[in-house]
């Protein structure tokens, strides 16, 4: 388990960012479009969750996207940030939760920044109840693909050098050994993209902070940035990106994580070798 400041990120940062974005609704399109998506992801599950828990609930869009649809008994609405928690504040890097106590953990856009990714998968796989179900969307590797290559190119054009600005995050590749890494069963992944358009980058980062999606790095600048490096990075953004409309566009990467805590009742692969058919039987004579 990772202590409170050690690993990329600054997890005091992460929740007094999520704490100041909890004041507004005005950028929380993306976690409703998300919740929406998830919410239909369970829905397409054949079966009922009694007890589950919401990592990253902010202002409650997963509970009201599955509201009426009967997947659940109770919904614990957690998040980093007392301010938008309604039931539970957690840090998803040390969950309270007791051993095999839940049929389902559910986290919209949270864990992408969470330190030690597997430590927390970990931690919910030993939460779920066996047969118990991790649904899970964080971004992915290729968000904000053309803001980033922006502000890398005009700072080290401007200032000669990369201030730690850039988040790492998950490859979609790399997603599915994470979650067997973890112990989970039967692991599924994939990858959505949403784009959204903006008149220029400072209105696209505008968002960003009203989101809590701000810089959090342990590492990060703690001086202001120049405004020549922003000014250079929005016209690089305009005059590569712009459409004929003159607005931007911005990628968000939205990888999706479905798994399941291991249970004896689960579909097991055969042993190799261990096959009674012979090919002969199944390939047609030439």
């Amino acid at each position: 388990m990772v202590p409170m400041n050690e690993g990329p990120f600054d997890r005091r940062v992460v929740q007094r960012h999520r704490t100041a974005a909890a004041m507004t609704r005005q950028a929380d399109f993306l976690f409703s479009d998300v919740a929406d998506r998830l919410a239909d992801r369970l829905d397409d599950i054949t079966r009922r969750f009694p007890v589950a828990v919401e990592l990253g609930a902010r202002h409650g869009a997963f509970s009201q996207a599955l509201a009426g649809k009967g997947k659940t008994d109770f919904l614990v609405e957690a998040d980093h940030s007392s301010a938008f928690a309604r039931h539970l504040a957690v840090d998803e890097e040390r969950l309270p939760f007791a051993p095999s106590s839940l049929d389902a953990v559910i986290s919209n856009l949270a864990l992408h920044w969470v330190n030690d990714l597997v430590g927390t998968l970990i931690q919910v796989r030993m939460a779920l109840k066996p047969d118990g179900l991790l649904l899970a969307a964080l971004l992915g590797g290729e968000t904000l693909v053309e803001l980033r290559h922006a502000l890398a190119e005009s700072e080290i054009a401007i200032t000669g050098g990369l201030s730690p600005r850039l988040s790492p995050m998950v490859d979609v590749r790399d997603a599915g050994a994470l979650l067997q890494r973890a112990g989970f069963a039967l692991p599924v992944v994939d990858t959505d993209r949403i784009t959204v358009t903006y008149p220029d980058a400072f209105a696209l980062m505008r968002d960003l902070r009203a989101m809590g999606e701000s810089n959090a790095l342990a590492d990060r600048p703690r001086t202001f940035s120049r405004r020549d490096v922003f000014l250079h990075a929005a016209s690089l953004y305009h005059d590569r990106h712009a459409d004929q409309e003159m607005r931007i566009p911005a990628t968000f990467d939205i990888i999706y994580m479905t798994a399941w805590a291991p249970d004896t009742s689960q579909q097991q692969p055969l042993t190799p070798g261990s096959g009674n058919i012979s090919l002969t039987r199944v390939l047609q004579d030439p």
